[in-house]
């Protein structure tokens, strides 16, 4: 579980620039979708176009476009934070890309690298996969005997022009837009979770730990009491990617607390406590001043 003194030197450094200027002086206050907060996007690569995160009595279901599969890792993460921030500052449903694609990249903080694992090439890959996705949302709890559910995808259309270059490298040849469905618009105008956009780039290598800081950040912005989450909801809303077993959870386990102590060096105030049954929050200071009053799960 160790974690190389170079990279906590780098975080220390990316922590300290982000104390020096809170989100919305330094025009990086960004948010994310509160759908996508409660249950998350894959980690890795899914080997089927269905997938399902839960997290108590709410369930996200994922289905896949099969010409493109499903979005998974950070990068979708970061696109999404574009979208809903792009969404809620215009308050418009069309977002534009504009004609330069090397400057949407600048903007996420990723190379112009081509080729198969390069940021355009993987970019224009996750942003397929997410533009062509379907969600459903369902919220089901027997003791009170009640089940709603939402179904939408992120997407009404898209327009995306690729011009291809030397080297696999992508731009966009005309101006790009993307058009959000309506019920997803309305959900990013109502109740997007503010987050600060530094803190997803300088995280982006796990998309874990940007789960966990979102997470962290939304759940911090109500909490009011000291409150356990076990271990086996943890790994729910969490580790879908870990096997259903003891070894599973033991696995994941060792991840979520790597991850915790990565995330704790830029979120140093989130208050928490390991213990065997699970994690303990203890009411801190949101990572984001907010005017969400209440929350749930």
């Amino acid at each position: 579980m160790s974690i190389s003194p170079r990279r906590i030197n780098k975080l220390v450094a990316e922590c300290l620039a982000i104390e020096a200027e809170n989100a919305k002086e330094a025009k990086s206050l960004a948010y994310m979708a509160r759908a996508m907060v409660l249950a998350t996007l894959p980690h890795s690569k899914p080997t089927e176009h269905v997938f399902q995160r839960t997290n108590g009595d709410f369930t996200l279901t994922m289905t896949g476009n099969p010409k493109f599969g499903l979005p998974y890792g950070s990068l979708p993460r970061l696109i999404l934070a574009w979208m809903t921030r792009e969404a809620k500052v215009k308050n418009s449903p069309v977002l534009h890309l504009g004609k330069s694609f090397s400057a949407f990249l600048k903007t996420l903080n990723l190379t112009k690298s081509g080729g198969v694992r390069g940021d355009a090439t993987r970019l224009r890959e996750q942003m397929l996969k997410l533009f062509s996705t379907h969600i459903s949302c369902v919220y089901q709890n027997n003791k009170l005997g009640v089940c709603k559910a939402d179904h939408f995808s992120l997407t009404r259309s898209f327009d995306l022009w690729w011009k291809p270059i030397k080297n696999d490298q992508c731009y966009l040849s005309q101006t790009s837009t993307i058009t959000l469905a309506k019920d997803f618009f309305e959900e990013l105008v109502k109740r997007p979770v503010p987050v600060d956009f530094r803190v997803l780039q300088a995280l982006r290598r796990s998309p874990l730990q940007i789960d966990l800081y979102v997470w962290l950040t939304y759940r911090f912005s109500y909490l009011k009491k000291q409150t356990l989450i076990p271990w086996n909801i943890l790994v729910q809303q969490f580790g879908s990617d870990y096997a259903h077993n003891a070894q599973g959870l033991r696995d994941f386990k060792k991840q979520f607390l790597k991850s915790l102590r990565i995330v704790s060096a830029i979120y140093h105030e989130a208050n928490v406590e390991i213990q065997d049954e699970g994690l303990v929050l203890k009411p801190s200071r949101s990572h984001i001043k907010s005017r969400h009053k209440k929350g749930e799960m």
